[in-house]
């Protein structure tokens, strides 16, 4: 039998497969809420949840007395110059932010767990990768909580993101040219200067990375935060996600999705990533716990194309694991006795609460 979460997805589902087909092209109403929840024998409120991921994820927009309209167009945009939509200031990015620390009192108690459980065990040295069960508690998460299915060995662990930026360097060349977003988290920058490699910075506009500097750039390599760039907060719409995808799928290109933030998106469903959309098996997805737990965790990790692992394991595998054995069996711990998810449940009811006000 399936609950009314089920039927609202699958619905979901279908029209953003509809409107990415063309079924329902570029500026085209759909059907009212009471029609097609008519059509299809479910009640309002389940197309009105249907509605709000296809309306919260940028394939369509609401009109006020007038409708639902389709504002995902597929390649629409390149070479054409967009004007900038103005930014919220640093200042005002600061008075939204919200403080999401984990509770003390859970990492104090699930330490003491970790040192009874595994003992002198963790003075072991990791696999070089991370160790096993932090990977395979990463692989359970990445399933359930964003769709993203992939395999133990396609998962990296390193010290925060920085580090990874200077594995995905070497993993990928030093001869690349890499897109970043302009303005974006200045660290991203600061470790391409740092390696010596060339980068071109892409400005951004409301809705993602500038068209017409995207069709023009020379990179090869595109570093973009899609879900909510530092420090604009702006979100790549549907439709500039799909035009990303577009964009990398020809001429041997890659992209680096940092999915900063996106674990506190308030909808039950997951956030549409790039990784879990790509067909052509050519995006890196990487995330941290520093925003999820704490700015002292510095724990990080990435997920490689499969067709990377044997390159990654040539060239890379003899670099040792630079995140204590502790911090990942702390973690993993979180993962799997669902205290983990039960901070990230608390926090968006928060946000949402917020929002709602």
């Amino acid at each position: 039998m399936k609950t009314k979460t089920a039927t609202y997805l699958t619905i979901y589902e279908k029209i953003k497969l509809d409107i990415i087909n063309g079924v329902y092209p570029y500026k085209s109403k759909l059907p009212s809420k009471r029609v097609l929840a008519s059509d299809l024998n479910v009640s309002v409120i389940t197309i009105e949840h249907a509605y709000s991921l296809l309306y919260e994820e940028g394939y369509i927009d609401s009109k006020e007395r007038s409708g639902y309209y389709v504002i995902f167009s597929k390649g629409d945009g390149f070479n054409v110059k967009p004007e900038y939509i103005p930014q919220p200031t640093l200042k005002e990015i600061s008075l939204q932010e919200q403080t999401c620390l984990f509770p003390f009192s859970v990492i104090s108690k699930t330490i003491r767990k970790i040192l009874t459980d595994y003992g002198a065990t963790l003075y072991e040295k990791s696999e070089n990768t991370g160790c096993a069960q932090f990977k395979n508690a990463i692989k359970g998460y990445l399933a359930k909580s964003k769709e993203i299915y992939v395999d133990t060995n396609q998962i990296i662990i390193g010290s925060g993101a920085e580090y990874l930026y200077g594995l995905i360097i070497e993993l990928l060349g030093r001869n690349n040219i890499f897109g970043i977003e302009k303005p974006s988290y200045k660290q991203i920058e600061q470790v391409y200067k740092a390696n010596e490699v060339k980068y071109e910075l892409l400005p951004l506009t409301h809705d993602g990375i500038d068209s017409f500097y995207l069709s023009s750039t020379n990179a090869t390599i595109l570093h973009t935060t899609p879900f909510r760039s530092f420090p604009t907060g702006v979100t790549a719409t549907a439709s500039k996600r799909h035009e990303y995808l577009d964009w990398a799928s020809k001429n041997d290109r890659y992209i680096i999705e940092d999915d900063y933030e996106s674990e506190f998106y308030v909808f039950n469903k997951p956030h549409e990533s790039l990784f879990s959309s790509c067909k052509t098996d050519n995006v890196i997805y990487l995330n941290t716990f520093t925003k999820t737990i704490a700015p002292s965790i510095r724990v990080a990790y990435m997920v490689i194309p499969k067709k990377l692992v044997e390159r990654f394991n040539q060239k890379l595998s003899f670099y040792s694991c630079t995140v204590p054995t502790l911090e990942q069996y702390l973690i993993t711990e979180l993962l799997n006795n669902g205290d983990f998810e039960r901070h990230i449940n608390r926090v968006r009811r928060l946000k949402k609460k917020k929002l709602i006000k």
